[in-house]
């Protein structure tokens, strides 16, 4: 199993990951550790422990908003495709009630000609 050294807030750690996930596993490293920075320069030291989980908590945080705005992103979508699905039922219906009515439309044609017989200098019977 690969393994990684990363330092967050002055401290190496030495980290194993799955193959493949060492630049992944670098990135949020760095990406807590400057979030940690950040909070050091707002607060001044406070404690290495205070800053960790005040940084952890501002990400759990704002995993947690993500992860409803997902929920309603997902929500929207499911409606949206049940709109969809009920405008091509919808569709699908009047096309088929248009369909039905050139269908009788051009049979009444057919017969009203047939009524009028052959148009004199015409063609001459089908």
């Amino acid at each position: 199993m690969p393994q990684v050294t990363v330092t967050i807030a002055g401290k190496t750690y030495r980290m194993a990951c799955g193959e493949g996930e060492e630049q992944h596993l670098e990135a949020l490293a760095a990406g807590f550790d400057s979030r940690i920075a950040d909070m050091r320069k707002a607060f001044g030291e406070i404690g290495d422990m205070r800053l960790h989980v005040m940084a952890a908590l501002t990400l759990a945080d704002e995993l947690a908003e993500t992860k409803r705005r997902m929920e309603a992103m997902e929500r929207e979508t499911a409606a949206l495709r049940e709109s969809t699905e009920a405008g091509t039922t919808e569709r699908e219906g009047a096309e088929a009630r248009l369909a039905e009515t050139v269908l009788r439309t051009a049979e009444r044609i057919e017969r009203l000609a047939k009524r009028l017989g052959p148009v004199p200098g015409g063609p001459q019977g089908s």
